[in-house]
């Protein structure tokens, strides 16, 4: 199997560290987990940013997995806000002071 050059250069930039060949396995395991191209992203991403690591890999993978957030919507006129609920505590403590029977 041929491996792409974005990891052929993240294997020769690990391998000249001791445990690098160790974190290439633990890079390339999620490939079986997680869409081949997401993986390829999330390493070229960690070259992109200089010191690439297993972690900074792993770190990129999610952040690209991350769902986006949904727009914010906006309410209809008919569900619009007319009068401010007032914030009455002392409510509470009339039904705290209530005795229930069994």
């Amino acid at each position: 199997m041929e491996l792409p050059d974005s990891f052929r250069q993240l294997r020769t930039r690990l391998l000249k560290r001791p445990g690098g060949d160790r974190e290439i396995v633990d890079i390339l395991a999620p490939v079986l987990l997680h869409d081949e191209q997401q993986v390829k992203r999330a390493v070229a991403k960690a070259l992109e940013a200089g010191e690439p690591s297993k972690q900074h890999v792993l770190n990129c993978l999610s952040r690209l997995e991350e769902p986006r957030r949904p727009k914010h919507l906006k309410a209809p006129p008919t569900l619009k806000l007319v009068t401010e609920p007032l914030a009455d505590t002392a409510r509470y403590d009339k039904l705290r002071r209530t005795h229930h029977e069994p």
